[in-house]
């Protein structure tokens, strides 16, 4: 976790920091499906998966280089894969 936090402080001392946060387990989850006009509840991830998402961060980049940069240096950080998407 200090790794994470010095990255984070890093991030947000550099102006690239939006938005992060943790998630907590799969197992927490509640799925909810209100596409057929009758809403259903279920318990647990939305997907079974060894792999899953623990965290995100949502930073303003001026470009995809320096996007998966600050990625790199993420995923050192928090020592998982990290994922990047553009933000819509």
């Amino acid at each position: 976790m200090a790794a994470i936090d010095v990255f984070n402080d890093r991030m947000q001392a550099e102006g690239y920091w939006v938005f992060a946060g943790g998630l907590a387990q799969p197992g927490t989850a509640t799925v909810i499906d209100n596409r057929g006009g009758e809403q259903l509840i279920t318990d647990g991830p939305f997907v079974e998966s060894k792999e899953y998402l623990a965290g995100f961060w949502i930073f303003e980049a001026p470009d995809l280089d320096v996007a998966l940069k600050l990625a790199a240096e993420g995923s050192k950080a928090c020592n998982r894969k990290v994922e990047v998407r553009p933000f819509l």
